[in-house]
């Protein structure tokens, strides 16, 4: 009985300091996170300055806190009387791995909080860095991960990382598609292909809005129906999509649309429409011009011939391309330094279509809606002055019309 009192009693001081050390670690923690953390946000509060609020934001103080009870532990550990030898390089190789635990977490949240900062600089939509952020922490995490291993088994580190070689390569075949997703991320980055607010459309992926986060794995998509889609970064590399930035960045959105003529109205300009005509501002030069070329190809003719079949005459359908052409050329809401066309295209069943093809100054893609409605509204409704029907296929009402006047 006595034997076994004073075995017990020998282990006394290496469980009272055990215990200690407990208390201690966990004081020092609780210290730490209360007065570490509050006198840090006090500090915080009285600057003006932004970066540092991102590190709080990011938890980078309290992480960094987390060293102070793990080195208490890994120091004080071998002052614990009659602590066998195996107890004490357990202890300490848990400490040690606590202690490269927290800075790992220290410097990922470190890294996280510098993106966070630089995304407020407007060069950030240009030049995002949070894929070139997440390969730093993976990187970081990986040889954290092996520090951590090896200080748990008490072997060095050189000797797993003498076989990171092996692991990479099968890490090439299992993580495939992260491989590529992330040199498709860097490729993407540096080449200024994606930024963050461009208007990205893929239809593969029913994609079709603005891009709200370029990362490494994906690219985060807003739909204009508020639908969020996410497009691995490799797709965008290897498929094909359309990037709307150019569109902001010239200042013009493009307007491409057709009015169908009907082939039945298209006829010459009488000598009385001519005199009209003359009078709208939009077509005064056009008209004098065409009619000194005419009068002087008509002129140079050794016989117009019967009925003037022979000579050349201005038609409604063009004339009514050249009011078209001035009007827009002369439109507040048009791009004149850019691409204007008025042209006709290939006749067919469905009439002669003369296509508008010019560029809105406006981007907003609501304005630009209204601007490019009102311009056809004004196309559809002027039609007619010239003595031109615009052709719509019958159906409907024009059925029953036709069929009423038959009967």
């Amino acid at each position: 009985m006595l034997s076994e009192l004073s075995e017990i009693n020998s282990y006394l001081p290496m469980l009272a300091g055990l215990l200690i050390l407990s208390v201690a670690a966990v004081v020092v923690a609780f210290i730490t996170k209360r007065l570490w953390l509050a006198l840090v946000r006090l500090l915080v509060t009285r600057r003006h300055a932004t970066w540092d609020d991102a590190l709080v934001h990011h938890n980078v103080f309290g992480r960094l806190g987390q060293l102070v009870p793990a080195i208490l532990v890994y120091k004080a550990v071998p002052l614990v009387p009659d602590l066998p030898d195996w107890a004490d390089a357990v202890v300490q190789n848990i400490a040690t791995a606590w202690i490269v635990l927290s800075i790992v977490m220290t410097a990922s949240a470190t890294l996280t909080a510098i993106n966070t900062i630089y995304e407020k600089n407007p060069i950030s939509r240009e030049r995002p860095i949070k894929g070139f952020i997440q390969l730093g922490q993976i990187a970081l995490w990986t040889v954290g991960i092996i520090v951590v291993i090896a200080a748990l088994i008490d072997e060095s580190p050189a000797i797993m990382l003498s076989g990171l070689g092996a692991l990479a390569a099968v890490s090439m075949i299992v993580f495939q598609d992260i491989l590529l997703s992330l040199v498709a991320s860097v490729q993407l980055t540096s080449q200024r292909i994606i930024r963050v607010g461009d208007w990205l459309e893929m239809p593969a992926y029913n994609a079709d809005g603005d891009v709200t986060d370029v990362a490494l794995y994906n690219i985060t998509v807003q739909n204009w129906d508020n639908t969020i889609t996410t497009i691995p970064t490799s797709k965008l590399v290897n498929g094909a999509f359309k990037n709307w930035r150019g569109m902001t960045e010239v200042g013009g959105r493009r307007i491409k649309r057709s009015i169908n003529i009907d082939l039945n109205s298209i006829r010459s300009l009488a000598d009385d429409e001519l005199r009209r005509f003359s009078e709208f501002a939009l077509l005064k030069d056009y008209i004098a011009s065409k009619e000194q070329d005419l009068d002087a190809y008509n002129a140079a003719l050794d016989s117009p011939g019967e009925g003037g079949v022979n000579l050349r005459r201005l038609t409604n359908i063009g004339t009514f391309r050249a009011y078209i052409y001035n009007y827009l050329k002369n439109h507040p809401k048009i791009a004149t330094d850019m691409t204007l066309i008025v042209r006709q295209l290939q006749s067919g069943s469905d009439g002669v279509p003369i296509e508008v093809y010019c560029f809105c100054n406006d981007t907003n893609w609501f304005n630009y809606e209204g601007i490019q409605s009102d311009i056809f509204d004004h196309l559809f409704s002027i039609a007619p002055e010239f003595g031109l029907q615009v052709y719509q296929r019958p159906a409907g009402m024009d059925v029953q019309q036709l069929a009423s006047k038959t009967t």
